[in-house]
């Protein structure tokens, strides 16, 4: 199977409208290349109406992600400043490095996947949905250094819970190393 049917099939196994969205916006800023630059993806946020959407940096000699920018949402959970918070501390060490697994494995094959299921527990309430994570490059293009991700639920995150825990259910991954 070719890469775009790859990436056709991965899509059609989203649930959430936004989400394939969110996808599509991705596709359109990453034109012929595997994945868009920071420039070409931010240069173009406001023609995306999902407000679940957020992007961390990675910084490859201190092997740290770091917020670049999230929609209010999701930010509200966390009760913090989200920009420029490093990944381990929006969590605890176990999910942190669960979510640094992840992410490196976005920026290292590069590839694209979606979570479904669990999506995190908020105080003693477990919240489903789905969230999607994509890679990002500077805008040298050599290889990826951010992930681009969104996520849709249905759980009013109006204050920021007593807990907030990141969860990883069923994950689906899509390689685009064969691109172009």
């Amino acid at each position: 199977m070719d890469n775009a049917s790859d990436l056709s099939a991965f899509v059609s196994r989203f649930h959430s409208a936004d989400l394939r969205a969110v996808f599509k916006f991705w596709d359109i800023c990453r034109g012929r290349q595997r994945f868009p630059s920071w420039p070409q993806l931010e240069g173009q946020l406001h023609a995306l109406t999902s407000e679940k959407i957020w992007a961390f940096e990675y910084n490859r000699s201190a092997g740290d992600f770091t917020a670049r920018f999230a929609r209010n949402i999701p930010v509200v959970g966390f009760g913090k400043n989200f920009r420029g918070t490093r990944l381990q501390d929006l969590h605890t060490a176990d999910v942190y490095e669960t979510a640094r697994a992840v992410f490196l494995r976005v920026l290292t094959e590069p590839a694209c996947c979606r979570w479904s299921g669990r999506l995190f527990k908020a105080g003693d309430q477990i919240v489903e949905g789905e969230r999607i994570l994509m890679p990002v490059g500077s805008s040298e293009m050599s290889r990826p250094d951010g992930i681009f991700g969104a996520s849709d639920f249905d759980f009013p995150v109006t204050g920021t819970p007593e807990r907030l825990e990141l969860m990883h259910d069923i994950g689906d991954w899509v390689s685009l190393g064969s691109i172009p």
